[in-house]
């Protein structure tokens, strides 16, 4: 598995899926065509593509494209960079019928194709030292966040002090703030919160 700084962008779940078995780092869904309405995910990507850049990674099919040029018209030049994957003829095993165009989407090429394609991409590659831990559901747990009395008052707290929308759920949190910040700062930040 490689550590990536950019944040890694895609079209459905089932890539989000596969992604997250090939690669360490945050994977927005923008749930395909969804993304052109949703005003909120367009917002944090934005904050993401800010804080650390994002690469956008969707199938190589019209509807993919469509999607791409979205996002390279909605997030600054600099913040983001764009990795292709080829088209190959075929359909995923989950699927009844293949695409429209007959050819695989992202979860459905093979690693070695994925991983080239963030090569070509440019990604950043984070030697396994400067990876920061992980921010993890028993975190928030232990914090306060989730899963205990008063959780969700504290981590609408939370939500305030990072101008986040308040019906944010705990797991849009949870991969947000791994997004964005280490483990020591969310820790001092949700400490200085419990002082308040």
């Amino acid at each position: 598995m490689i550590h990536i700084r950019e944040a890694i962008v895609v079209e459905g779940r089932y890539d989000v899926n596969k992604i997250r078995q090939l690669v360490d780092t945050v994977v927005i869904e923008t749930g395909g065509f969804a993304i052109f309405n949703n005003k909120e995910k367009l917002a944090l990507i934005r904050r993401i593509a800010a804080e650390r850049g994002i690469l956008v990674l969707t199938d190589s099919d019209g509807a993919g494209f469509v999607i791409r040029n979205y996002l390279r018209g909605a997030i600054p030049k600099g913040q983001v960079r764009h990795a292709y994957i080829p088209q190959i003829a075929g359909k995923e095993r989950r699927k009844a019928h293949g695409s429209k165009e007959g050819t695989l989407g992202v979860e459905g090429v093979p690693d070695a194709v994925i991983l080239q394609a963030l090569k070509k991409a440019g990604v950043t590659c984070l030697p396994e030292a400067d990876h920061n831990p992980k921010i993890t559901k028993a975190d928030f747990y232990a914090w306060g966040l989730s899963g205990v009395p008063g959780s969700d008052a504290k981590r609408k707290k939370l939500l305030r002090a990072l101008d986040l929308p308040q019906h944010m759920t705990a797991n849009a949190l949870l991969e947000f703030i791994n997004a964005i910040a280490d483990y020591d700062e969310v820790r001092r930040l949700i400490e200085g919160l419990a002082e308040s």
